[in-house]
């Protein structure tokens, strides 16, 4: 059976306009949308007369819980007979669904939940249908129903009447007593597909001569998160905020939504990292109306996108447009899926934030701080940064400062390394050349932690490499490291790769000596300060063990620990 098939709505040809949840609330299996499954399962039991007492229908709002349970009792209830697709003509058909039938009975548990309302409704049922076949009680939100009223229901449960025929709905199922879910037949209704909803909405529209933007629609879908009742609700409202239309622009603004041009252009400030740009582009897209949460929802959906158009390369190139493809190339995998990751969580940790505009910020500032590492200048002399060292120190009474300690001088930086020729290149020279490539996350530790073994004697620009466990032994991470090489050495280098222990450094252990170095130099600059040694005696104060700590650059942007400062100076 087809997701999209419809009928005339209820309502239709009437002089009082009806909403349109109401005017197109399916009267038909064959008008609901988008859930084949359970039509079917009910529509076989209709027509081989297998018949249960109770059913459960599970779900979320605006999928179709109560709609189903009406048709299902027009079904029993037609006049025709037994069928199952009700006529929907004659007078039980149209009686139910304009709710005058008095063997349908619609009950809320939201607002008729105790004991009382439930043994009254019990007793009723003991009596025979009064005008049609069965009696059909549709208890909306059972969920919602007290203890006392779920034991009340057990027994008729469990041995109805013949004639009567229960249909329990519920968004929430964990709530209902095992000893009721036991005895119904359950069927779980699914969120509409995004697809579906849009071509419902088209439909709908197209039948109520209201034009509508493709883009506008698909806002629409997405926003009401699988429920159609919900998307022409809000299809509703976008009519009247738009006079009559539905564009792309009412609905974004109606929504709170952001256009896609900006969101294009606030990813590309971001991944090239353009602080200023993209905290400014993230101000103007609050200011003009949009919310925090809609501008992180949109660029989870970016990611996305850019993620699949990263991963599926070529393939994806029907399905995604320019600007995606252009933000797969400056991405790799890793990095896109660690910017996804950055913006789910900031979406999450929104209402811990002092307020909306600082939760969003933060989100673009972690954005900002991963964001991919720009190529190194060609030839262009680095200066590390002066070093610095900071210990809390412990007195009696007074609080604890922080001291910061006389700065020693840091070794400038050499300039970046010359491109060795693979043939002379030593193990020596493989840490210092490893770490001037641009590489990040698994790439950047399996280079790292790589020990150089030889030149191939029979194929110079093949290099023979180890690492210290299987677990780095990774193709993507070695093919990306060949590649770095390669634009480093202005020649194809191709990599072997075995496991062990080499004989050479690597820049992960040189990286750790020169921590270590720097650690050791923080400690004595602390100690042996002038103000530090005034502190200490003046407060009767001592060190606090372990909270010396290095706070200068990060050890890889120093080529040499910084020699230590010579006497007198």
């Amino acid at each position: 059976m087809s997701d999209l098939l419809f009928e005339e709505p209820a309502g239709a040809g009437s002089a009082a306009p009806d909403v349109l949840a109401r005017k197109w609330r399916p009267r038909s299996f064959a008008t609901v949308v988008g859930q084949d499954a359970v039509v079917r399962a009910l529509q076989h039991a209709l027509k081989t007369n297998r018949l249960h007492h109770a059913y459960l229908l599970t779900g979320s709002r605006g999928v179709g819980k109560t709609t189903l349970a009406r048709i299902f009792a027009k079904a029993l209830n037609c006049e025709t007979g037994i069928a199952s697709e009700p006529c929907g003509q004659c007078g039980s058909c149209l009686d139910i669904d304009r709710g005058r039938f008095v063997d349908y009975i619609e009950i809320d548990a939201a607002s008729n939940r105790g004991v009382g309302e439930i043994q009254q409704l019990l007793e009723q049922a003991r009596f025979a249908p009064t005008s049609g076949r069965f009696k059909v009680y549709v208890i909306d939100e059972v969920h919602m129903l007290s203890g006392h009223a779920f034991n009340a229901m057990l027994k008729t449960l469990e041995e109805p009447p013949a004639d009567v025929k229960f249909v329990l709905a519920t968004t929430d199922p964990q709530k209902i007593p095992v000893t009721v879910l036991s005895r119904c037949l359950q069927f779980n209704l699914k969120n509409l597909r995004h697809e579906a909803l849009v071509s419902h909405l088209s439909y709908v529209l197209t039948q109520e001569h209201v034009v509508a933007e493709p883009v506008a629609l698909d806002a629409l879908a997405r926003a009401a998160r699988g429920s159609a009742r919900d998307a022409l609700s809000l299809t509703d409202q976008a009519i009247a905020f738009g006079g009559g239309s539905v564009s792309g622009q009412a609905v974004a603004q109606m929504l709170g939504q952001v256009g896609r041009e900006p969101l294009i252009r606030l990813m590309q400030a971001l991944m090239e990292s353009r602080a200023q740009d993209a905290l400014a582009m993230g101000d103007e897209l609050l200011e003009s109306g949009a919310s925090a949460e809609a501008v992180l929802d949109e660029l989870a959906r970016l990611c996305h996108e850019v993620i699949v158009a990263r991963v599926l390369g070529s393939q994806a190139s029907a399905s995604q447009d320019e600007d995606v493809q252009a933000l797969a190339k400056k991405l790799d995998a890793e990095q896109a899926q660690m910017a996804y990751q950055i913006v789910i969580l900031g979406r999450r940790d929104l209402d811990l934030a002092p307020d909306e505009s600082t939760g969003f910020q933060m989100t673009l500032m972690r954005l900002l701080a991963f964001a991919p590492e720009p190529l190194p200048p060609p030839a262009a002399a680095l200066r590390a940064p002066r070093t610095r060292a900071a210990a809390s120190i412990r007195a009696t009474p007074i609080s604890s400062p922080t001291v910061a300690a006389p700065r020693p001088q840091a070794s400038p930086a050499a300039a970046p390394l010359a491109a060795p020729s693979p043939a002379i290149l030593t193990a020596q020279e493989w840490p210092s050349l490893v770490k001037t490539l641009p590489l990040s996350g698994l790439t950047r530790q399996f280079a790292q932690q790589s020990s150089f073994v030889r030149i191939d004697p029979a194929f110079e620009n093949r290099i023979e490499i180890t690492v210290p466990t299987q677990a780095l032994n990774d193709d993507a991470a070695r093919v990306r490291l060949e590649e770095a090489l390669t634009n480093r050495l202005g020649r194809p280098i191709e990599l072997r790769v075995s496991v062990g222990l080499g004989s050479g450094p690597t820049a992960a252990e040189q990286k750790a000596k020169r921590a270590a170095e720097l650690q050791r130099m923080a400690e004595e600059s602390i100690v042996k300060s002038p103000l530090v040694q005034a502190i200490i005696k003046e407060f009767d104060a001592t060190i606090v063990p372990g909270s010396i700590r290095w706070i200068g650059p990060d050890p890889d942007e120093l080529t040499d620990p910084p020699p230590e400062k010579e006497k007198g100076s």
